[in-house]
């Protein structure tokens, strides 16, 4: 159960999905009070929106914010522990920490999101990375080979990450509406624990093959899983049941989980 735990951040305010932030947090409530250990019960909001998640009368336990607006949010009141921003193209990852490091309170993460061609070669420290892997347009899905070197700079570097958009099933698969192969979060995850162990991720990354990822899930060895926990934080998803479900039909957890 390792490699699953705390593994889904609830992204339910974003799309596909877009709920209203009043269904978002009653489906987020539910999950919370039913306890799955795979959901990590971590509300995703949007700076822009708080303001409106404060004025209802349930509040997640845990709240990642999404930078988006011109000046960090007033974060007091509420149970934030990640933060999380883009990194603009005429920037600096070091410039950028070092200006929202100073704002944001005590044990606030910050996740900095680059793109995965992108070479990063100075990550300061206390700041972890975050990866887009799809979106609403085909070039938003990065190639296996950049999504795979990403992961090996992020486990070369011991550099956390997570990673957000595109992850709707567990295994790769072509999406006709799009015209493109949607990475999975099971092959993504696995892909982590390849590099852990020494070998090369796109390989995992690219396959389709549902039965030879469950045989790679069963073997990893709990050490890697840990290890490879350790690089990737979590995921963002809108959808909060399908995970569950598709691991539930891989075998790969229990019905209660």
């Amino acid at each position: 159960m390792t490699l699953y735990t705390a593994l889904v951040d609830d992204a339910g305010l974003f799309p596909p999905t877009s709920l209203h932030m009043s269904d978002a947090l009653d489906r987020h409530r539910r999950h919370q009070e039913e306890g799955s250990r795979v959901l990590t019960h971590r509300f995703l909001c949007p700076a822009s929106r708080l303001h409106r998640l404060r004025s209802e009368s349930y509040t997640p336990r845990r709240v990642g914010v999404i930078l988006d607006t011109p000046e960090p949010p007033d974060l007091s009141g509420l149970p934030v522990d990640f933060a999380e921003t883009r990194l603009p193209a005429d920037r600096r990852l070091a410039e950028l920490a070092s200006e929202l490091l100073g704002l944001l309170p005590g044990g606030v993460r910050l996740f900095v999101e680059v793109p995965p061609a992108k070479y990063v070669p100075d990550v300061p420290e206390g700041v972890a990375l975050k990866v887009r892997c799809g979106g609403e347009q085909p070039e938003a899905f990065p190639h296996v080979e950049q999504l795979g070197a990403f992961i090996r700079f992020c486990v070369a570097g011991d550099i956390p990450f997570k990673a957000t958009a595109g992850l709707h099933h567990a295994v790769r698969h072509f999406d006709p509406a799009l015209g493109v192969d949607r990475h999975g979060f099971l092959n993504l995850l696995l892909a982590v624990c390849e590099a852990v162990e020494g070998r090369d991720p796109v390989p995992v990354l690219r396959t389709t093959d549902v039965g030879e990822l469950v045989r790679l899930a069963r073997a990893v060895p709990e050490q890697a899983a840990k290890r490879a926990r350790q690089v990737l934080v979590s995921y963002g998803s809108c959808s909060t049941t399908t995970p569950l479900d598709d691991l539930r039909a891989l075998g790969l957890i229990e019905e209660d989980e």
